[in-house]
């Protein structure tokens, strides 16, 4: 067996130019992610701590802190992730299509979040727009309605 050919020195290359490309496109993804937390009023730095990226996320998104529990268990945090996603958009004004492209293309949709003109609306969570005595107008607890009441004890 041959080691010294040309050919492991071409993989060798190849490999070495892919680990610059990754680190680039991640560099400039955290970089994007580092501006949208500063546009958000939150510390840019941080974007790159691991889990406290995700609990700076979620207050940017308004839902409880809980969600960091959700976005640690396997095959959870995809539906969460995404869900984190879409209310991040919505947070910056824009609408689901740009959360499917910033979850299949961040490379692109984040600088464009972050380095673009898109204004931090405030979190876009229904209950932090709305409270949770609203809950978008059919709140079971404050009706007056006789049949959704709590049951009272006879009297004996």
């Amino acid at each position: 067996m041959d080691y010294n050919s040309e050919y492991s020195a071409a993989g060798a290359g190849i490999g070495a130019g892919m680990v610059i490309f990754w680190l680039a496109v991640m560099v400039l993804v955290y970089a994007s992610l580092w501006k949208v937390f500063v546009k958000a009023g939150k510390p840019g730095w941080a974007a790159i701590i691991p889990i406290y990226n995700l609990i700076v996320m979620i207050e940017i998104v308004g839902k409880p802190t809980i969600w960091v529990l959700w976005m640690l268990i396997p095959c959870v945090n995809i539906v969460f992730g995404i869900w984190l996603t879409n209310l991040l958009s919505k947070s910056f004004g824009k609408t689901e299509g740009y959360t499917v492209g910033l979850l299949l293309l961040p490379i692109v949709f984040y600088p464009m979040l972050g380095f673009g003109d898109a204004k931090y609306l405030g979190p876009s969570a229904a209950e932090a727009q709305n409270g949770f005595n609203n809950f978008g107008g059919n709140n079971p607890f404050g009706s007056t309605d006789p049949f959704n009441q709590p049951p009272k004890t006879p009297n004996a």
